[in-house]
Order: C-alpha cells, then sequence, then structure tokens
C-alpha cells in the first residue's frame, strides 16, 4: 500500500479507496471555481463598468481576456503539468488563481481589472489540465473512473449555470468586486485539501518544451477568437479588412503550428493525440456543442433581463433547472456508459440539445417561462448530461499516462475556444438580424425594438441549434468505440 501524497508507480497514483473520493472533492472544487469564473462575471459586468468608467467598446475585454488566456494557453498548461507534476502544478495553479482574483477585486481602473482576468486564465491553463488529468491518474477501475468523470461532466455542464446565479446574488446583495474575491477563501480550502489528499504524478522521459508550438498555437487562437470578436462589432463585420486580417493571420499561424508539431522532438500537441478518430471525434464535437450551448446562456439571458424584465438574480435563478438537470442526469449516465457505450449516448444527448435549443425560438414577447423556456432547458440539461460524461471519458480514452495532461488540455480547450468563438459567432448574426428587422419594418435604428431583438433571439438560437447538429454529424462520422473501448487504457492497469 502507498502512502498517500507520496506513492507512485509509472505515473499511476495508488490510493486507499476513501481518499481517492476526498481527492476527488478537492478537484471537483478547484474545477468548479474555473468553470464559474467565465460566467460568474458576467451578470456583474454592468456595475463594474459603471464603478470603474469602462467604455462600451472595451468592456468585452472583462470576459474575452480570460477565455483567450485560458484557451490560448491550456496546451502548454497541460504539457507542463505532465513534466513538472500534475499535483505541483495544480496546488500552483491554485495559488496564483487566487492571487489574481484578489488583484481583480482590488482593482480601480479597466487595465487593471483586464490583466487580473488575463492572468485567471493563464492559472485556469495551469489548473484545469493538471485537475482532469489527476482523476484520469487516480481512478484506474472502470467503474470508478466513469463515477469520477460524472463528477466532471456535471460541474462542466452545471458550473455556467450556478456562476450566473452566484454572480447575480452577489452583485445584487453584495458587491461585483466579491464575484472575484470569493475564489480566494475557495482556493484556500482547495489547496489545504489538495496538499493532504492528492497524490503527485508526472510524465517520465524528457522534459523540453515545444516554445515554437507555443507561440504559433496560441497567437493562432487569439487571433481566431479576436476574428471572431472583430466581426461582431457594429460597423465592421465579416468583410471588413479588420477580420479578414486577424482571420488569415490565425489560419496561417494555425497551420504552421500543425507544421511545427509533426517536426518538432517533443511536441506541444503530438499528433497522435489529436489524429487518434475516437478522441478527434469528441474534440470536434466538444468545440461545436459548447459554441451551441452558449447561444442559450447569452441571449436567453438577454431575453430574460431585457424583454421579460427581470432582475440580475432572478434571471439566473431562472436558469438554475439547467444546472439542476445536469446534475441529476450525470448522476445516472455513469451506469448506462459501461452498457451502452459511448456513441448512443452522445448522439441521444445531442438530439436532445439540438431539440432544446429549437424550443427556444418559440420565445416572444409574451411568452412565460414555465411554458418555453423551462422545457427547453430541462431538454438541453439532460441532452448535454448524456454527451458530457461519455465526452470526457472518450476524450482520454486510449492515450498513454505521458499525453494525460496535453489529453485533457485538448479537451479543456475545445470547451474554451467553442464558447468564446460561439458567443463572437451568435452576436454577429443576431446584431445582423436585429439590423435587417430594423431597417425591413422602418423602425428607429437608435431605440431598442423588443420585436426585433426577439427576431435577433430566433436567429442566434437556429445557428445554435445548426452548431449541435454539426457535433451530432461529427459523432456519427467519426466516433466507433464501443464499450469495450473505453473499458481500459493503455499503460493504465485494468482494475487497480
Amino acid at each position: 500500500m502507498t502512502r498517500i501524497g507520496v506513492g507512485e508507480r509509472e505515473g499511476t497514483i495508488e490510493a486507499l479507496p476513501s481518499r481517492r473520493w476526498w481527492a476527488l472533492a478537492v478537484i471537483a472544487i478547484a474545477q468548479l471555481m474555473v468553470v464559474l469564473d467565465g460566467t460568474v462575471v458576467t451578470i456583474a459586468l454592468p456595475s463594474a463598468q459603471r464603478d470603474l468608467g469602462i467604455s462600451n467598446a472595451d468592456r468585452q475585454w472583462v470576459v474575452t481576456a480570460y477565455t483567450l488566456a485560458f484557451g490560448g494557453l491550456l496546451l502548454l498548461g497541460g504539457r507542463i503539468a505532465d513534466y513538472l507534476g500534475r499535483k505541483r502544478m495544480f496546488l500552483f495553479g491554485l495559488v496564483g488563481f487566487a492571487a489574481a482574483s484578489a488583484l481583480g477585486g482590488a482593482a480601480q481602473n479597466g487595465a487593471t481589472l483586464f490583466g487580473a482576468r488575463a492572468l485567471q486564465g493563464a492559472f485556469a491553463a495551469l489548473l484545469a489540465p493538471a485537475a482532469l488529468s489527476l482523476i484520469t491518474v487516480t481512478f484506474t477501475a472502470e467503474k470508478e473512473r466513469s463515477r469520477a468523470f460524472a463528477v466532471y461532466g456535471a460541474i462542466a455542464g452545471a458550473g455556467a449555470a450556478i456562476g450566473l446565479i452566484l454572480g447575480g446574488a452577489l452583485t445584487e446583495y453584495a458587491s461585483w468586486r466579491w464575484c472575484l474575491f470569493i475564489n480566494v477563501p475557495i482556493a484556500v480550502v482547495a489547496v489545504a485539501g489538495g496538499a493532504i489528499l492528492v497524490s503527485e504524478s508526472k510524465a517520465h522521459g524528457g522534459t523540453s518544451y515545444d516554445i515554437p508550438g507555443a507561440i504559433l498555437g496560441t497567437a493562432g487562437l487569439v487571433a481566431l477568437v479576436y476574428g471572431f470578436t472583430e466581426a461582431a462589432k457594429t460597423g465592421v463585420g465579416w468583410l471588413s479588412v479588420e477580420t479578414i486580417g486577424y482571420l488569415v493571420g490565425a489560419g496561417i499561424l494555425l497551420i504552421a503550428f500543425v507544421l511545427v508539431e509533426l517536426r518538432a522532438a517533443s511536441p506541444l500537441l503530438p499528433m497522435r493525440v489529436l489524429l487518434d478518430r475516437n478522441r478527434g471525434g469528441s474534440y470536434v464535437a466538444s468545440l461545436l456543442a459548447f459554441a451551441g450551448l452558449f447561444a442559450m446562456f447569452l441571449f436567453l439571458s438577454y431575453y430574460l433581463q431585457t424583454n421579460l424584465g427581470y432582475s440580475a438574480l432572478k434571471s439566473g435563478l431562472a436558469v438554475l433547472p439547467f444546472g439542476g438537470g445536469v446534475i441529476v442526469t450525470s448522476g445516472i449516465v455513469p451506469a448506462l456508459l459501461p452498457r451502452t457505450g459511448p456513441k448512443p449516448l452522445m448522439l441521444i444527448g445531442l438530439a436532445m440539445a439540438a431539440g432544446g435549443l429549437a424550443i427556444f425560438t418559440l420565445i416572444s414577447d409574451t411568452s412565460s417561462w414555465a411554458a418555453v423556456v423551462l422545457p427547453g432547458e430541462l431538454l438541453m440539461s439532460i441532452g448535454f448530461a448524456l454527451l458530457l460524461v461519455p465526452l470526457s471519458n472518450l476524450a482520454l480514452a486510449g492515450v498513454n499516462d505521458d499525453d494525460a495532461g496535453v489529453a485533457s488540455a485538448v479537451l479543456n480547450s475545445t470547451q474554451q475556444i467553442g464558447g468564446s468563438l460561439g458567443t463572437a459567432l451568435l452576436n454577429t448574426f443576431y446584431a445582423s438580424a436585429v439590423t435587417s428587422y430594423v431597417l425591413s419594418h422602418h423602425l428607429s435604428p437608435s431605440a431598442f425594438n423588443p420585436l426585433a431583438a426577439i427576431h435577433g433571439y430566433h436567429v442566434a438560437f437556429w445557428i445554435g441549434v445548426g452548431l449541435i447538429a454539426a457535433a451530432f454529424v461529427a459523432v456519427l462520422v467519426l466516433v466507433n468505440a464501443g464499450k469495450d473501448d473505453i473499458a481500459t487504457q493503455p499503460g493504465v492497469p485494468a482494475g487497480a
């Protein structure tokens, strides 16, 4: 029996069963903090903007500085965790995330807040892949691993909704600053628990870093997200020099990244991780599904607050059934996964998620939450839970221990980048739809028109449905793993 915090066998952690589950609780707390931070600030943004005098043009950076740094640095963060130690980077990421949160909460101007949010994203890029890879090497038995992934899937699916509620409550009853300060006590608890309960593991072999790959990959992702963001701005659009320049530049950088990775001695992203049929299919599905998911959070929030007149807190509570549905369903899926395999659950889940999002296209300026919004939320929540648990498992199935960190980083990155791209893409279509409606109905372009907004929501929701449908096709065509394919992984002793 190996002593907790010290034992290590070929990168696989051995621990008492009870300690493993306590370690999972610590990892889950940390992961929830990271997921929450993607949305908890969204509702607090108007208050922060007024308090710090941030312009309308610059306020987007409170959100995008976090997602850009997070998504762009995840691959490097996964590799660093693999080589320097997953527990070490998990704890370091927690401390850094807490410090950046405190800096942001105390910010006296917009620039400090933007910088703090970028730092949060950078430390999250260390923390998130370390957390998921720790789950991978801690839980080696099939049934235990499925349950552990269920916890991760529930957090990934419900965290955004919980963030909206928490952000609304803190903003309404305390201050927007507490949307950032709240991370400090959470991180302190996670660091204390992680230091005692989580065991170290790391990849064996060389520890060289692919710096050219890190620069090209991160710059390419940033340029891609920024290009979509520019296209969403009023008066810019898809055909502007700025948008085309960023998108072309992103394409060149990402092609160069792939070429470098194919030639590098120690690549940041080994093509064997990405080009595996099942893992590649899961990554594509994750990217597209999360891009579509943001259609619900983004425009449903607008609809509830601007059309139905809900407060920030009430809007967050109105989204709560989505999070509850994901949590409840995620507790059931692990029992189904060994019997059905990942593909049937993923296809059913994506079909339900697309159907739920399609229900939102029925909203009107007089619709009630219970009649239209609630059914769509529940259908989407069940669908995403059916997707996320097998998705998290399949994305790491067959990966060797040395690549566990980078494989989990790719999964996290697809969710962050998918959400960023989806937000920018859907914003662009929403703005175009509203403008077209206003012009065709000879309305004042300077005044808010609820019917024009409803039309824009409908268009954005249908685009979201299309993105989730594309994820369905990706799973249907690419994924061929059966129930036996996710039971064991090379390099991980079965039933340990």
